[in-house]
């Protein structure tokens, strides 16, 4: 069966006062159906601007080169209104910040149930099952209630209801635990499990927590300056990394209460995803590269059990 989400030679250019500059290159990857596939990295790595991309959400005078298939259906050069159907109906997205997600204005009954196309009492029952599968307490008061009288939890919790109003595919969460506690943190995480378990609900989660990435995908992309570093079966990447870049990821990790292990800092500053570079990005960071590594940017080959790898040092990693 062919991907639900599939992703081929993605570029994106963003418009500059000194001209277009691609910030994502040449991008492969792809979705199941039912499937959590994580896409994890350093800020500015490119992450949420692949997902923005993907809704087609871009700035004005942005670029879109390649092949963005969801369901068979390509989604490059669709016509405005030709989104309506995509967006909310076939892939839908959560973001981080619920605060700046939900209109402070609007109750979230009417935010739940504005863009549902079915008739009010069916809409208003549809919001009420909504958010006590959400886990909202008292969900019939809740619909007449705004943003700002429930906590943070709670607003991701909502943002996520009206996130799936629409009964979509796929769903994007863009690093939706990020400003939440730990225990609140993982409530969200076994609701998307819950939901992806029980719904056929395919998710792209990102997110630069790699211990949110092991818990919850079951496959991962490991992004650097707009490019795939490295991708397969998160526990293959993470217990078993290839490129220097996961690897220096991982050292650089917290270890719990361990007095032990220091903090292995990488060396240097991230690489913009809108900055060019001749050869691999991370080589000015990398205590593997080689003279090669400078000169031009190693493509991304399958290295087996549906692994693939953009390094040209390609070191055996633990």
């Amino acid at each position: 069966m062919s991907p639900l989400l599939e992703v081929e030679g993605l570029a994106v250019s963003l418009p500059t006062p000194s001209g277009q500059v691609q910030v994502i290159k040449h991008l492969d990857l792809y979705v199941n159906s039912g499937e959590i596939v994580g896409i994890a990295g350093e800020s500015g790595s490119g992450k949420s601007l692949t997902a923005l991309t993907l809704l087609n959400l871009l700035p004005p005078g942005a670029v879109v080169e390649g092949s963005v298939r969801f369901d068979g259906r390509e989604l490059v050069g669709l016509e405005r209104r030709e989104w309506q159907d995509v967006r909310g109906g076939g892939i839908a997205m959560v973001f981080q910040d619920s605060s700046s997600a939900l209109h402070p204005m609007l109750s979230i009954g009417t935010q739940l149930t504005e863009h549902m196309g079915v008739g009010r009492s069916e809409a208003r029952a549809r919001a009420v099952e909504l958010l006590d599968r959400m886990r909202i307490p008292r969900p019939e008061t809740a619909l007449r209630r705004y943003p700002h009288q429930f906590s943070g939890g709670m607003r991701q919790r909502i943002a996520l209801a009206i996130a799936l109003a629409r009964r979509p595919r796929l769903l994007i969460a863009d690093e939706p635990t990020t400003a939440l506690d730990v225990t609140v943190q993982a409530g969200i995480l076994a609701l998307l499990e819950e939901l992806r378990r029980d719904g056929d609900l395919a998710v792209l989660f990102i997110t630069h927590d790699l211990g949110v990435l092991s818990a919850l995908a079951q496959r991962a992309y490991v992004f650097y300056a707009g490019r795939v570093m490295e991708s397969g079966a998160t526990g293959d990447v993470l217990t078993a990394p290839r490129h220097p870049y996961t690897a220096a990821l991982l050292g650089a990790r917290p270890h719990g209460l361990s007095t032990t292990r220091s903090l292995r800092a990488i060396p240097g500053s991230p690489v913009s995803a809108a900055e060019v570079l001749p050869g691999c990005p991370f080589q000015p960071r990398c205590t593997f590269a080689e003279d090669a590594c400078a000169a031009t940017p190693p493509p991304v080959l399958p290295i087996g059990d549906g692994r693939a790898l953009a390094c040209r040092v390609a070191p055996e990693l633990t």
